[in-house]
């Protein structure tokens, strides 16, 4: 990635590549809403994007007739975060969401685990597919071992140095 600003094709490219590596094993990501009360509201979901070819997209099935189907009628504006502590990886994704109605994409991305939820399978009645549209991403994706992060943050509190640098952080325009 070049700038975090920068609309090329290229970059918007890297960007979609970056954000799904960083993601695609990361099993449910904790969407949050305006709930009704006008509160911050989270529900965890489970990602159905098979791969990063779904452009700057997340995908997930929801119930129809379930609150968030309704809340996100009113506001749409969501947040989508993803923590895999072990691999100390952090992405946060804000964006637009919707229902959209696309019974081939709900089929392209449906999984049997999916029946566990919505037990008439693809064409369940109860099915909707929630399509986040993403326009601003944030990350923080640390590569050096948790010994090596402990010595760097106790060399810094004994040295009175300033805190150490422990990995990439970025922030992108991803629309």
């Amino acid at each position: 990635m070049t700038s975090p600003h920068s609309t090329s094709d290229t970059n918007t490219n890297s960007t979609q590549k970056t954000l799904w590596s960083l993601i695609k094993d990361i099993k449910f990501g904790m969407l949050t809403h305006r709930h009704a009360n006008g509160m911050l509201h989270s529900h965890p979901l489970t990602t159905q994007n098979k791969s990063d070819d779904e452009g700057s997209h997340l995908y997930f099935f929801v119930s129809r007739k379930g609150e968030l189907a309704r809340r996100l009628q009113d506001d749409g504006n969501v947040n989508v975060s993803y923590a895999d502590p072990g691999a100390d990886t952090y992405v946060s994704l804000s964006g637009q969401a919707s229902i959209v109605e696309d019974q081939a994409k709900k089929e392209a991305l449906w999984s049997p685990i999916a029946k566990a939820w919505f037990p008439g399978g693809v064409t369940d009645p109860d099915l909707a597919l929630l399509e986040v549209g993403l326009g601003h991403a944030e990350y923080w994706d640390v590569d050096e071992s948790k010994m090596v992060q402990l010595f760097k943050m106790a060399k810094a509190a004994i040295t009175g140095d300033t805190p150490p640098h422990l990995g990439e952080h970025k922030e992108l325009n991803v629309s």
